[in-house]
């Protein structure tokens, strides 16, 4: 008897450790965010955007770093996408202010850009929820930037969930044996100025 007792208390706890999480704790912002864990590179393993044409857009990419340096002061953050197009090497430089999880992009009158950083089981990993509104399109769109290249299922299926909630399409996944771009890089201008402006036409 006491076997069977053992066994049933067994099952329900394995089974309440994988039941899985509600939407509302899978999209729930990060309570606080530590600036020095944000700082450094990271690589963009997956995307998912609601707005068809930025999709197809980051389709083309053969890879895509993100660097974040916290400033002297705590709100302010430099932060650099580095986007790699075969041999070409695209720099977007911008600053970013925070409060909390939550950040917004200086971009200018261009088009509004803020966003939230949410919860995520994977320990090297960022969720960052972007929501951009401009007179060409409004969309929302899910990055999962991590320190690795690669990530576990699990990790993987958490995120996919994430984007399940939010109706979200299913993601655009990074080719992690496509070279990364360096943090300094000397690109040609024409093509770096073309691709510039198809970046702001899609804004």
């Amino acid at each position: 008897m006491f076997a069977v007792c053992a066994t049933v208390l067994l099952y329900l706890t394995s089974g309440s450790h994988s039941a899985p999480l509600s939407c509302e704790e899978l999209v729930r912002p990060l309570d606080q965010l530590e600036p020095h864990h944000l700082e450094g590179r990271w690589a963009l393993v997956a995307g998912s955007l609601s707005h068809p044409a930025s999709l197809d857009a980051l389709k083309l990419r053969d890879s895509i770093t993100m660097y974040f340096l916290n400033s002297s002061e705590t709100s302010t953050t430099s932060y650099t996408q580095i986007n790699r197009f075969g041999d070409l090497c695209q720099n977007l430089p911008y600053n970013i202010s925070m409060k909390g999880s939550t950040f917004s992009f200086d971009v200018g009158n261009r088009f509004n850009l803020t966003g939230t950083f949410l919860q995520t089981s994977c320990p090297d990993c960022m969720v960052m929820r972007w929501d951009v509104e401009s007179k060409r399109r409004v969309s929302l769109d899910l990055y999962l930037i991590s320190r690795r290249r690669e990530l576990e299922l699990k990790e993987m299926e958490e995120y996919k969930a994430q984007l399940e909630c939010l109706n979200l399409p299913p993601p655009v996944m990074m080719d992690p044996t496509k070279e990364l771009c360096p943090e300094q890089t000397s690109s040609e201008p024409a093509a770096a100025q073309t691709q510039e402006k198809t970046d702001k036409q899609q804004a």
